[in-house]
């Protein structure tokens, strides 16, 4: 089998890594060369993303992944819908904005009065959430139009960083697939929703698919860095899309569970569904690697519970995430529930303060030790995502069997038991770098080094650790679902 040294760059929505990898023995090795933060910056009341910190960080990568004996190309994977906006020289006009500032309040009612929702659903199939792309445009024609007068080109993140190295305009598929404008079907953007917005699609660049080239480092860049021009390839450049790229299986009909900040719970289809028991569940349909359709529905994951953690150290209490986990799992079980995905906790802040709160305001047991706090984030969690696999039976006519979970998250062992239990399925966790392994398997198949998406899952399966938790045979917490359901007003 011929090996390439393949160098991928994994963004996530705190912290960015830089990895090198290549196939010895039949087997994908992945080493960490570049590690650092990402910290959105809050000024006069927005929050943006430090963009060109971010790309010194690539630099950085870079240099050292040159120095750690070379490679061949370049993948770069980030979070979904943020974007950055270029003026006619190609210039950044302005810092891109994060998906959780409070810019897009209001703008799903006001787009709303253009194009009802449930027709904007048919067009594009996208679960409707405030930090939609959509809804951040609306923001700008409502709040900021003389940006988008000075606008030549509109980069989604990924492509921005791609852009950056390479000089080429190019809008990646399944990050475009984020956006709610994209038709799920043609996977083209929708012309009717863009004219709803009063947006030109000349605005987006090129659109292609996982697989394909921007283009090579620019010569400046090769000659700062003092590296070889390679091509920077369009893997699935959305985080999500490289993860679920990663997922060990053969199966067709299988579950997976994207585990991180956000939880991203679904399945993957050869059409969208974009029925109207699709749009009230909230389901969303984005692009997969191989052009399929990811199935999904985004929950609001380990987030509840690094915020938990931050909200403690600024009290002066360091715990780490296993005495969390050992707190959590000593508290007495279904006391209180939360719906993880309620307003109240989308913002950073006090998260356990919240949590109480909402507690007290739904009539319920108002948790007090941090133990008893995240008993209730973590029997949450774990209740929300079987809720949402009946719904993707039922929604799907499929019967998942197991549940593959992925990424960082699945560290939580705690929060992987309790999701066998739960649901009362099979849970297989692994691998952890999933978003890296997918990255990584797209460039390699680009180059022929892996032949196609089941030859790399086979790999995958055979290079890292698969962990199978199974549903505890008694399972005392029926009743607590039900009354869990009644938090979420189902």
């Amino acid at each position: 089998m011929q090996t390439k040294k393949i160098l991928a760059f994994d963004f996530g929505a705190s912290s960015g890594r830089a990895m090198l990898s290549e196939i010895k023995d039949g087997k994908l090795i992945i080493e960490e060369i570049h590690r650092f933060s990402n910290d959105p910056v809050s000024v006069n009341g927005h929050l943006y993303w430090d963009v060109l910190r971010l790309f010194h960080e690539i630099k950085q990568g870079i240099l050292k992944a040159n120095a750690a004996g070379g490679f061949d190309c370049i993948g770069i994977d980030t979070w979904g819908v943020d974007f950055g906006l270029l003026d006619k020289n190609g210039q950044l006009i302005a810092n891109p904005v994060h998906y959780r500032d409070v810019r897009t309040e209001g703008m799903q009612d006001s787009f709303y009065k253009k194009m009802p929702n449930n027709e904007l659903y048919a067009k594009t199939g996208t679960q409707q959430l405030d930090l939609n792309t959509v809804y951040q445009l609306e923001a700008l024609v409502q709040k900021q139009p003389e940006l988008l007068q000075m606008t030549e080109k509109i980069l989604l993140i990924p492509d921005l960083f791609a852009y950056f190295l390479t000089g080429a305009m190019r809008t990646e598929y399944t990050e475009a697939s984020t956006t709610g404008m994209l038709d799920p079907e043609t996977k083209y953007w929708n012309e009717e929703v863009l004219k709803t917005l009063g947006i030109s699609k000349s605005l987006f660049g090129e659109m292609i698919k996982p697989g394909d080239v921007y283009g090579n480092l620019l010569p400046e860049i090769c000659e700062e860095l003092h590296c070889n021009s390679v091509p920077v390839i369009a893997v699935a450049t959305h985080d999500t899309a490289s993860a679920v790229a990663s997922v060990p299986t053969q199966e067709k009909d299988y579950a997976y569970i994207s585990c991180g900040t956000w939880s991203l719970f679904g399945t993957v289809n050869d059409t969208p569904v974009l029925t109207e028991e699709s749009f009230k569940a909230g389901f969303t349909n984005e692009g997969a690697s191989d052009g399929k359709i990811r199935y999904l529905k985004n929950i609001m994951g380990l987030w509840l519970i690094q915020q938990s953690r931050q909200e403690w150290k600024r009290q002066g209490l360091d715990v780490s995430f296993d005495e969390m986990e050992k707190a959590a799992k000593e508290a007495e079980p279904f006391k209180c529930f939360v719906d993880p995905d309620a307003k109240d906790f989308v913002a950073p802040g006090n998260m356990p303060k919240r949590v109480q709160e909402f507690c007290r305001r739904t009539g319920q047991y108002v948790p007090e030790t941090m133990g008893e706090i995240l008993r209730c984030i973590y029997q949450s969690l774990a209740f929300k995502y079987r809720y949402n696999v009946e719904q993707l039976e039922k929604l799907t006519n499929k019967n998942i069997t197991a549940i593959h979970m992925i990424g960082g998250g699945i560290k939580d062992q705690l929060l992987c038991s309790m999701t066998a239990d739960f649901c009362r399925k099979t849970v297989k966790a692994g691998p952890v770098e999933a978003t890296v392994t997918g990255n990584v398997a797209v460039q390699m198949m680009h180059f022929g080094i892996l032949k196609d998406l089941n030859e790399a899952r086979r790999v995958i399966a055979e290079s890292f650790p698969i962990k199978t938790y199974e549903p505890v045979t008694e399972f005392d917490g029926e009743e607590a679902f039900e009354e869990f359901k009644k938090i979420l007003g189902k």
